[in-house]
C-alpha cells in the first residue's frame, strides 16, 4: 500500500526539523512543500533548512530537461528545494507533476514519503489534484493580453465570468499576472484554448483510507510571532541582502516571480532608497506573521489534519508513537 505522511502548518513552527527526526526513524524521505523553496539560489530568505552534512546530488527524474535533484546526507534525502531557476516561473501544475514523480521514485525504492510545507495549494495538488491547477499555460493568450492594463485584464474577465472576477480579492484584482491566469483559466473551462492539450484532474493517492496521515503543528499565536522575528532577524544575520544583490547581478528582476516572494519582495524598496532596512526587515516581519495566519485558515479547514501544540513537553513522541501505529497498519 503506497503511503504518504503530511506535515503541514504556519512557517516558523518546526515542521522541516520533525520531519527530519520521523525520516531518520522510519526510513522515510522528505518532499518539501514550499512555494518559496523551488527557487535555485534563493535559499536565505526561503529559510531552506539543510543538515550540514548534507549535499546536494543529482537525480535521473529529469522532466523535459529539468534537473530534479536532492540534498541527501547518504541515508535521507530532501527533495522539493532548486527546481527553478529564479528568471522562470513556476506553477502549482509543475509542482504537482514534479512532486508525483519523486513520489513515485520514494515509493518504489520501499521508502516512506514525507510532503512536509506551508504551501496549502501544493499539499492540496499532490494529495487530492486541483483541476484549475492542472490547465496548461496558453502562450497564445499571454502573449495577446501582455500589454493589457489591469482595467482591461479586469474587463476581459468580467464579460467572461463575473463571479470569479467578483470572488478575487483585491490583492488579485490588481495583480496582471493572476488576472491573466484567471483569465485563461475561465478561457479553457468554456473551450476556448485551441493551442494547448487538456490536462485532467488526478489524484495521486486515495485519501478516503488509511493511505494518507496529516500531521498539523501548531502553537500559541504570542509565541509564534516571537518565532517569525527571531528567524527574520537571524535570516538577516545569514546575509539575505547580500543574497538579493547577487540574484540582482546575476539578472534577476523584481518583477520576477521569484522575487515577490515573502523575504524578497519586501527589499524593493529598500534597494530603490524609499526604504530603510530597519523599515524593510519591519515590512518583512509583518508579513510573514500574515502569512502564517493565511496558512492556519488554509488547514485548519481540512478535517483530517491531526494537530500537536509544539509547546507541549512531549509532543514529537506523541506524533512518532502515531505515525508508526499508521504506518505498519496494512
Amino acid at each position: 500500500m503506497k503511503k504518504l505522511l503530511v506535515i503541514c502548518g504556519p512557517t516558523a513552527v518546526g515542521k522541516t526539523s520533525l520531519a527530519l527526526h520521523l525520516a531518520k526513524k522510519l526510513d522515510g524521505e522528505l518532499v518539501s512543500a514550499d512555494s518559496r523553496q523551488v527557487y535555485r539560489d534563493l535559499d536565505i530568505g526561503t529559510g531552506k533548512e539543510i543538515p550540514k552534512s548534507f549535499e546536494f546530488r543529482n537525480s535521473d527524474l529529469g522532466i523535459k530537461g529539468d534537473e530534479i535533484g536532492c540534498y541527501t546526507d547518504g541515508v535521507t534525502c530532501i527533495w522539493g528545494y532548486d527546481l527553478v531557476d529564479p528568471k522562470e516561473e513556476f506553477s502549482v501544475a509543475h509542482y504537482v507533476k514534479i512532486a508525483r514523480k519523486i513520489l513515485e521514485n520514494i515509493w518504489k525504492r520501499g521508502k516512506l514519503p514525507i510532503l512536509v510545507g506551508g504551501t496549502g495549494l501544493y499539499i492540496k495538488g499532490v494529495v487530492d489534484g486541483i483541476s484549475t491547477s492542472e490547465i496548461p499555460k496558453s502562450l497564445s493568450l499571454r502573449k495577446k493580453y501582455k500589454d493589457k492594463s489591469v482595467e482591461e485584464l479586469q474587463d476581459i474577465l468580467g464579460k467572461l465570468d463575473s463571479i470569479k472576477l467578483a470572488s478575487m480579492n483585491d490583492s488579485d484584482r490588481k495583480n496582471p499576472r493572476r488576472l491573466i491566469r484567471a483569465i485563461e483559466t475561465v478561457t479553457y473551462r468554456l473551450g476556448g484554448l485551441n493551442d494547448d492539450k487538456r490536462v485532467s484532474m488526478i489524484r495521486i493517492i486515495d485519501t478516503g483510507g488509511d493511505n494518507a496521515l496529516f500531521i498539523g503543528l501548531t502553537v500559541r499565536k504570542e509565541i509564534l510571532d516571537k518565532k517569525i522575528e527571531k528567524r527574520v532577524k537571524k535570516r538577516l544575520k545569514q546575509g539575505v541582502v547580500e543574497e538579493i544583490k547577487i540574484l540582482l547581478k546575476g539578472g534577476v528582476k523584481w518583477e520576477d516571480q521569484s522575487m515577490q516572494a515573502i523575504g524578497y519582495k519586501q527589499f524593493g524598496d529598500y534597494f530603490g532608497g524609499k526604504k530603510t532596512l530597519k523599515e524593510a526587515v519591519k515590512d518583512w516581519i509583518r508579513a510573514e506573521r500574515q502569512y502564517a495566519k493565511r496558512q492556519m485558515t488554509w488547514f485548519k479547514k481540512d478535517k483530517r489534519v491531526k494537530w500537536f501544540d509544539t509547546e507541549k513537553q512531549d509532543y514529537i513522541k506523541d506524533v512518532e508513537n502515531l505515525v508508526r501505529k499508521w504506518y505498519k497498519s496494512v
